[in-house]
């Protein structure tokens, strides 16, 4: 009998020493590093995409608005030229100056300041009375276009502002003028109804 429990001792010490069976795995999730993303940070994502789109709107018609002004300023101080010894309107600026009109009557609160230069030839009284005539003149026909008289102011420098110091021809000519600035309500102008 001691071989028979020997054997069954080894039997048992083989059967205890046996492969076991693993336990089944189940797989548990892999986290990544990538965060959740719920519905509270993409309607915050897309209100701030909509704030930047509003803000950049404003300062996209702000910068138009601004160049609009910018050039109606430019429109208004367009230069009128004259003929030597002349305060009549030449026919080559009568379309300038209904422009002009026409922003004015746009834009109530506008005022300008019209003043008249002359050329050197002829006395420093008598340019001065030559260049009060042609501030007049052109205040007077942008009177006759439908701006009120009262918000035109009128000056002259007679011929101590030449825009050229030559004395020819050519230079006379540049400075037989008047001259448009702006003196009150540029700040916002509107353009005229059909142009």
């Amino acid at each position: 009998m001691p071989r028979l429990a020997a054997f069954v001792a080894l039997a048992l010490l083989v059967a205890a020493c046996g492969k076991k069976e693993e336990p089944a795995i189940t797989p548990t999730p892999v986290q990544t590093d990538r965060p959740m993303v719920n519905q509270d940070s993409i309607d915050a994502a897309n209100a701030e995409r909509a704030r930047l789109a509003a803000e950049q709107a404003a300062r996209d018609a702000a910068a138009a608005a601004e160049a609009a002004r910018a050039e109606l300023v430019n429109e208004l101080a367009a230069t009128v030229h004259f003929d030597y010894d002349q305060y009549a309107i030449r026919q080559v600026d009568e379309a300038l100056l209904a422009r002009k009109a026409a922003i004015m009557r746009a834009n109530p609160n506008l005022r300008i300041r019209v003043v008249g230069h002359a050329d050197e030839r002829g006395s420093d009284e008598y340019n001065l009375a030559l260049g009060m005539r042609r501030a007049a003149s052109a205040k007077d026909y942008l009177a006759r276009l439908g701006v009120e008289a009262g918000r035109i102011e009128t000056a002259s420098l007679g011929e101590e502002v030449p825009v050229d110091p030559a004395s020819n021809e050519s230079a006379w000519a540049a400075n037989r003028r008047a001259e448009f600035d702006v003196v009150a309500g540029g700040q916002t102008l509107v353009r005229p109804t059909g142009s």
